[in-house]
């Protein structure tokens, strides 16, 4: 009797690797005929912990990749650890992955003060630092870091585009800041600030930070108001976000409100902030949403929706955080795909600094990733969208960063 079994085969083409023979393979550390072996951390604890849904949908997708016979003929493992976002224990952590465990590479470490812990210590040993869970702009310093390189849009870019809007957009504006005070914070406040001009001095009325240990961000809230501002700027994390949109709702104080797109979910931030509370939030997305009607019969979409019932039960398939999860690790295994059977830790930084219009299938269309050498800045595209109290309705152009 045949038997049928059901499995996902994943979308243009690029993700699944074939056996392929091993004659006159090259290996680095982490690498052999059987396996690959990579690490990273992710904030499994703290104050952060709703984002280490990414690890565990990395784990899921090569999970995937194996059960289909991994690349060329080689299991994917990889080391996830917890540091709790907390530095000291993301060096530990990595100093172990690299000298303990000799991984191949460090691939999705979360966090911009996280890896600013390790970035020098990485490129010290020589060791790929790739595909990073944040979007500060630093990741893209090829001449001092040229082992390291970043996944999101960065979020200095994605902050100009803000504050350009507003100046060509709203002569009248009065802007307060709220942000994060780390490096996550400031690159966005930094992009922000550039993107409003020469004005920025004169239209900036008030600026506040929130420490990402405080339990709530609402006096803060109630001082920006204070201030008289029509225009409020959000460089924020998830748990803040959603007290700034539900504390200013109970304020009565309606500012146009821009919102980072690294805490713009759907589910885990507008939902639990009240959705009539977003409506009119403006923000910027990259990847497609799985609540957007607009993509209800999209093949990309269609894919994800399978892999996760079949691969990540537990995962909220309309977070965002496990669509970026997914899409790294697509992009670290088609890295590993022209890395061939030359497995070494130059020739995946090298294969690394080698994508050419990268298609994955939960970005938005038009969406691609490229790298080089002194390109280390894999997406640079993104789009503006309001939410409409149902969705995120994308408007205008794609824009690029570049």
């Amino acid at each position: 009797m045949i038997t049928r079994r059901k499995c996902f085969v994943v979308p243009f083409a690029l993700l699944a690797g074939v056996a392929v023979a091993h004659a006159q393979s090259k290996y680095g550390p982490g690498a052999s005929d059987s396996e690959i072996l990579i690490g990273q951390t992710n904030p499994y604890s703290g104050p952060l912990s709703a984002y280490s849904t990414q690890g565990k949908a990395q784990t899921a997708y090569y999970a995937m990749i194996n059960e289909q016979g991994g690349v060329n003929g080689r299991k994917i493992k990889l080391i996830s650890l917890d540091d709790g976002y907390s530095p000291p224990k993301t060096v530990e952590h990595h100093r172990r992955l690299v000298e303990s465990d000799e991984v191949m590479g460090i691939v999705g470490t979360m966090g911009t003060p996280t890896n600013s812990a390790i970035v020098k210590y990485m490129n010290a040993k020589s060791v790929p630092h790739i595909f990073l869970a944040t979007g500060a702009s630093k990741w893209g310093d090829y001449k001092s870091s040229p082992w390291t390189m970043g996944w999101y849009p960065t979020y200095r870019s994605e902050g100009v585009i803000y504050g350009t809007y507003i100046r060509e957009n709203m002569k009248d504006a009065k802007v307060a800041i709220l942000s994060q005070n780390d490096d996550y914070g400031k690159d966005f406040v930094a992009g922000f600030k550039a993107g409003l001009g020469e004005a920025a001095g004169k239209l900036i009325v008030k600026e506040l930070t929130y420490e990402v240990s405080e339990p709530t961000v609402d006096s803060q809230i109630v001082n920006l108001k204070a201030s008289g501002a029509n225009v409020l700027f959000s460089a924020s994390t998830a748990k803040a976000a959603a007290q700034t949109i539900k504390k200013a709702a109970e304020l009565d104080w309606k500012p146009t409100h821009f919102l980072v797109q690294n805490a713009n979910s759907i589910a885990t931030v507008l939902t639990p902030a009240g959705l009539n509370n977003a409506v009119g939030l403006i923000s910027t997305a990259y990847i497609k949403d799985p609540v957007d009607p607009q993509f209800a019969n999209d093949e990309g979409m269609k894919w994800y929706l399978a892999f996760m019932k079949k691969y990540y039960p537990d995962g909220d398939v309309n977070d965002p955080q496990n669509q970026i999860g997914v899409s790294i690790a697509a992009t670290f295994v088609q890295v590993l795909k022209q890395c061939g059977n030359e497995l070494t830790r130059e020739n995946l930084m090298k294969q690394a600094n080698a994508i050419k219009n990268l298609d994955l299938p939960l970005l938005l269309p038009g969406i691609k990733l490229n790298t080089g050498v002194e390109d280390h800045y894999p997406i640079e595209q993104f789009q503006l969208v309001k939410f409409d109290g149902k969705t995120w309705a994308r408007f205008g152009n794609v824009l690029s960063s570049e």
